[in-house]
């Protein structure tokens, strides 16, 4: 019987589609916002005082957080610009890929109509000896697992 050891969870890449295939852009530090809540609707019932009924309403998404060493130079960075400087929103599907020891998908979750909400540069401090890293968030509307 052989033994199922869970994937590791650094070896990963994400893709925007259609905006850039450079190495700096598919690269980043960490993923976070892979997650869903279903958000619930309580409704009292008459005579029952022990607890209120709960009803599922609808699913709700957090924003896509990704972090990397600052790039100088990046596609994925001037479409954030164009939404933060000019207001020109361009929605985008980006794919995140868990990879394995031969670089080949092992889970792939589609982010389905992405557009940035922020961005933002780690501290500057002449103090410390640290990577300037680059955090952009993204609002989506729902993501599915392939």
């Amino acid at each position: 019987m052989a033994t199922y050891y869970p994937p590791v969870s650094f070896h990963f890449k994400v893709e925007f589609n259609g905006i850039s295939t450079q190495e700096t852009d598919i690269q980043f530090q960490s993923v976070a916002g892979l997650s869903v809540d279903i958000e619930t609707e309580e409704f009292a019932e008459g005579g029952e005082n022990r607890f209120k009924h709960k009803f599922p309403v609808r699913t709700k998404f957090p924003n896509l957080v990704l972090k990397r060493g600052l790039v100088t130079d990046s596609k994925l960075i001037d479409w954030c610009r164009d939404a933060i400087e000019s207001f020109q929103f361009a929605p985008i599907d980006l794919t995140v890929k868990l990879l394995n020891e031969k670089h080949d998908p092992l889970v792939t979750w589609n982010v389905v109509h992405a557009f940035p909400v922020k961005w933002t540069v780690a501290d500057l401090n002449a103090e410390e000896n640290k990577l300037s890293v680059e955090t952009i968030e993204l609002a989506y509307n729902y993501f599915t697992l392939v």
